[in-house]
């Protein structure tokens, strides 16, 4: 079982920064893929960026490239997504999420939700124009 607790989010306008942090608990010795997920109202839950714990080795959605950043501190158990330049289609509320398969392999399921099965709370960001 694996224990998930994000932080950070907040209101902010566009062009605007925030670092929304996943801390972990409980079966963290396994490396997976720890995933950033946005639902904004009304919508689905889109994937935006994934981070393997294993390596390190990063993947963004579209929308997010060249703006956010993942980072880990496996010390801590915690990752990190650091985001610039945002808009109000960044608005929503962001999940954390461990990853089904442990392991490089779950480097190959991309950001799909249905193949994460640990989830957070999630934190609320909100952009104004």
């Amino acid at each position: 079982q694996v224990h998930l607790v994000e932080s950070g989010g907040g209101s902010v306008q566009a062009g605007g920064s925030l670092r929304l942090s996943c801390a972990a608990s409980g079966d963290t010795v396994s490396p997976r893929c720890m995933g950033w997920f946005r639902q904004a109202p009304g919508k689905e839950r889109n994937g935006v960026a994934r981070i393997y714990t294993g390596g390190g080795t990063t993947y963004y959605a579209t929308s997010a490239k060249g703006r956010f950043t993942l980072s880990q501190d496996n010390a801590k158990n915690t990752v990190y997504l650091q985001m610039h330049s945002l808009s109000p289609e960044d608005t929503g509320v962001y999940y954390c999420a461990a990853s089904r398969v442990l392991g490089a392999p779950c480097q190959n399921l991309g950001l799909a939700h249905v193949n994460y099965n640990y989830w957070g709370q999630g934190t609320q960001v909100t952009v104004s124009s």
